[in-house]
Order: structure tokens, then sequence, then C-alpha cells
């Protein structure tokens, strides 16, 4: 025994690396084991039934685009005045993002989550029975302002449920909300009005809606609410928010429709907005407890991926705002049409998010995120050469590699961004991340119609030019038309005015057509933008999120 003693004693003193080795390696382990806690199936429950609520949230933004002259014919109303059923859900829902992360300390999660989600039912069974377009508008506004605490309470719940090796489990399911949403949106309301009616579109929320309330009232833990809280308020900062996010969404999303600074109403939002938002922020840096902790955007990782996160909103709304317009304008289709193309950038991301989570093991955050954004971009510069012959079976490639790219955005650069937030944190980086990327759609959306409208002049200037009666190959097209509708049986003056019409046409069809290519083009570099600002941000881990504590 005592050779054996002596021998150990020796080992020791030979090598002194060797217990403190082992040692730190078992108290790593077991801080490693008890830090991570087995998730129940009570907690996945309460996460799946938030995820359900922001997907619907999401879904309702898109929906009624494919259906709106359904919808404003039912209403008496005009396209332009029907607007405003999507513009009244966006200015809530905007207005509304920044409030949840306090509000929901003040109820308590659970308890806001569940009074948002009835009266996000009702609201939408409301939207059915609107008879005229002012209800329609309040009920869509109604939607839009408690399904917008749907979608930041979302990733707040993934952040402060899961443990930090089951984050990016969570998030990749985040990421289908955010982006296979908008690309089935339009596809679910063109079925349902062509094949039952309008009101369809907003009956489809009540299964899913009472399977949301029993899956929040069954999961999330009950937590005592914090009235006191409200005393110490910062209601300037919401009152300047308010109206600042109220007036600049008006004025991103109307502007274009209203001539921009044409229209006095435009003016008076942009002034509004000018004024209010600079307000808010001076308050949210001078307060001690501020509504929002901007303070966070002056973290690398942070502040880097919310302004990424506005170049994705501007592909992801900007993609379904122009695609739809074009099918619309230069090919005719319908609602079902428009929406049977939009499917095909949907669909496959249920087939490619769940590898997603099993790749950012193994590969640099960055450089997911970076290849997600080169391909999104790349199917816009696809989209950038269309034709008036381009149709759903030309379109479906671009449709599949934007597939590709989407589902490795928004997961690992959702991981990127919140690591290192402390958990007292995470209700301002989930409004500022969420918020930011429903910006990038409202700002990217006025920017695209704008460019659109402006470059559809300049190129139908350009062809007018290019055709005139002076060049001899219009001359001979013009004689060959009028000989062709003279052989249908009209008077010569009438065939030549009809020919002359027909080139109009033709001019202006094909001046929409480049325009649209050129929104492609615009948002194809705002994407490979975003890619290059990647490059900045500092490696992180998929298991150093906000939740590891």
């Amino acid at each position: 025994m005592g050779l054996i003693t002596a021998r150990q004693s020796l080992t020791t003193k030979c090598h002194p690396m060797a217990n403190t080795s082992t040692s730190s390696q078992k108290s790593s382990s077991r801080a490693q084991s008890s830090s991570e806690r087995t998730v129940s199936f009570k907690d996945w429950v309460g996460v799946m039934a938030t995820l359900l609520g922001a997907f619907m949230a999401v879904l309702d933004i898109q929906v009624t685009n494919a259906s709106l002259n359904d919808i404003t014919g039912a209403l008496s109303a005009t396209i332009d005045e029907g607007s405003w059923i999507s513009t009244g859900y966006l200015v809530a829902e905007i207005v509304v993002i920044p409030l949840t992360g306090w509000l929901s300390q003040v109820f308590s999660v659970r308890r806001y989550l569940l009074v948002n989600a009835v009266l996000f039912l009702i609201f939408s069974i409301a939207c059915a029975f609107a008879v005229n377009l002012p209800m329609m508008i309040f009920f869509r506004a109604g939607q839009g302002f408690t399904g917008g605490v749907l979608i930041p309470m979302s990733f707040t719940v993934i952040l402060m449920t899961l443990p930090a090796s089951k984050q990016p489990i969570g998030l990749a399911l985040f990421s289908i909300t955010a982006t296979f949403a908008p690309s089935i949106g339009p596809t679910i309301g063109g079925w349902l009005t062509d094949n039952y009616s309008w009101q369809y579109i907003f009956y489809i929320n009540v299964i899913p809606g009472l399977l949301l309330i029993a899956g929040v009232w069954y999961g999330l833990k009950p937590q005592p609410m914090q009235i006191n809280l409200l005393r110490n308020g910062d209601w300037w900062g919401i009152i300047t928010m308010a109206i600042g996010f109220a007036s600049f969404e008006f004025f991103a999303d109307e502007g274009n429709r209203k001539d921009w600074f044409g229209s006095e109403e435009i003016q008076r939002a942009a002034i509004i907005a000018a004024i209010s938002l600079p307000l808010f922020v001076i308050i949210q840096f001078m307060r001690q407890q501020p509504l929002l902790n901007l303070r966070l955007l002056g973290r690398r990782n942070f502040g880097l991926s919310t302004v990424i996160t506005l170049a994705l909103g501007l592909g992801l709304y900007g993609s379904t705002f122009i695609l739809p317009l074009y099918l619309a304008q230069v090919q005719r289709y319908n609602a079902m049409q428009i929406g049977e193309t939009i499917m095909w950038s949907g669909i496959p991301q249920l087939f490619i998010t769940p590898f997603v989570p099993k790749l950012m093991q193994r590969v640099d955050l960055r450089v997911l995120v970076a290849i997600g954004l080169a391909l999104f971009g790349v199917s816009c510069f696809m989209n950038s050469h269309m034709t008036h012959d381009t149709g759903i079976d030309q379109l479906i490639p671009a449709q599949i590699v934007r597939a590709l790219g989407q589902p490795l955005i928004i997961t690992p650069l959702s991981s990127i961004s919140t690591a290192g937030i402390e958990p007292k944190q995470i209700g301002s980086a989930s409004a500022i991340y969420n918020m930011a990327r429903n910006l990038g759609g409202s700002v990217g959306i006025a920017i695209l119609g704008t460019l659109q409208s402006v470059r559809e002049r300049f190129h139908s200037n350009r062809l007018v030019d290019a055709v005139s009666l002076s060049n001899p190959i219009t001359r001979d097209r013009i004689d060959q038309l009028t000989q062709f509708f003279t052989n249908q049986g009209a008077a010569p003056v009438n065939a030549q005015n009809q020919a002359i019409a027909q080139i109009g046409n033709i001019v202006r069809r094909e001046a929409n057509v480049m325009s649209f290519n050129d929104c492609f083009l615009f948002m194809g570099y705002a994407l490979f933008a975003g890619a290059l600002l990647v490059l900045l941000l500092k490696k992180a881990k998929p298991t150093s999120g906000a939740a590891s504590h």
C-alpha cells in the first residue's frame, strides 16, 4: 500500500496538470449539465403555440393581397381605398411591436399572450362580417394591433424557454413564420377566394386561433403581474413612438399611391414622423428605464444584424409585392395562379429548414447567412431578365433558388444577433429585431413602388423615341398591322388607328416589364450589400444566445 501511495504521489508531482485538467473537465461538465435543463413536453407546447401565433400574424399581412379586388367589390370601395385594408393592419402592427417587451412585463407573458390571442381571433371573425370599408379597416387595425404582439412574443418565448442548445431548433421554426408565411399567404387567399369566398380568408384563423389559446394556457407558466411598472412607464416615449411610427408607416405605404409630396396628407405625415421619431430616440437614450433599449444597437453583432434584417425585410416583402404585380399586370394571372407561382418559394422551405440547426453546428453562422443572402440575391437577379412571355414555368427556378436561400438567413442571423444579450434585455432585443424586418418591408415596398413607376416612364420614353414614325421599321410594322385589321373587316382609317394603338400597347407592356426587372435588380443589390455586411460580424456560436443562463 505504501508503494502504491508513493507512486500516486509521484505521478501527481510529475504531472500536476493531470488532476487539474480532469477536475476542470468534470466541473465544466457538471456546470453544463446543470445549466442545460431538460425541456419538458409542456415547454414545447408553449413554444409551438406561440410559433403558430406568429405564423398566423405574418400570414394575415399578405393573405388579403390576392383577394383585394373581391373584397373591395363587396364593400363598394375602389382599389385605392381598399389599400387601407392592408395599411391599417401594418400601421397598427408597427406601433404595437415596440410595446410588447414592456407590456409583457406588466401583465406577464402568459396573460398578455392569451388576451391578445383572444382579441386577434375576435377581430379576425369580425373582418368577415364587415359590411363597409370603415368597418373593415377598423377590424383589420384591431387584427394588426393584437397580431403584432404574437410575432416578437414568439421570439421572446423561444429565447426564455429553450436552453441554448435547443434555441437553433426554435429559431429555425420561427424562421418558417417569417419566410414561409409571406410566400404561402397569397396562395391560401387566392384559393379560398376562388373556391369559396373572400370571407374564408378570415375564417381560417378560427381553428389555429383556438389551438394557440389552448397551447399558451397549458404550456406557459403563470407569472405575477407587475402593475406598478405602469407608474414608471416611458409614456412620452410611447406617445412619440406611436405617433412617429404610425405616420411613417402611412407615409411609406401610401406615398407612391398619393404622388408623395404632391399630397398634403403625405406632407403632414412626413413632417409628423420627422419630428416624432427623433424625439422618441432622444427620450430612449435619456431615460434610465426606456421603452426600448436602443443602446443594444451599439453592440456590434446586434446592430449589424438589425441592418441586415432591414435588407432581408425588403427582399421578403418586396418580392411578394413586385412579383404578383407583374403577374397580374403583364400575364393577367388570377389570384389562384399568382398564388401557385409564389408558392414555389415557400413549399421547399419546409423540407430545408429542419436541416438548418444541424448545419449551424458544423458551419460558421456568418457563412450560412452570407450564402443565404447571396442565393436570395441571385434569385432576384434571375428575375431581372424577364420578358413579356415569362410565366410560371420560367419563374420556378428563381423561386426555388430563393427557397434555398431564405432558411439559411433568419435562423443563423437570429442566433448571431441574440448572442450575449442578457435575459432582461430580451424583450427590447426581440422588439427591435422584429420591427426592423417590418420596417425594411414597408420602406422597401415604398421604394419599389416608386421605382417601378419612375422606371416605367423612363423606359416608355426611350421606347417611344425608338419606335417613332420616322423609323422605317416602325412604318413597316404599322403597315402590316393595318393590313391585318383591314382583312378583319375594319375600315382603312380605323385599321390604321388600331395598328398605332397596338404599337402603343406593346410599348407600354415592354416598358412595364423592364421596370419590374429594375425592381428585382435593386432587391438583388440590396441583398448582396447585406451579405457584405456579414463580413463585419463577430463569430458567434449557435449555443451562445440570450437564454444561456
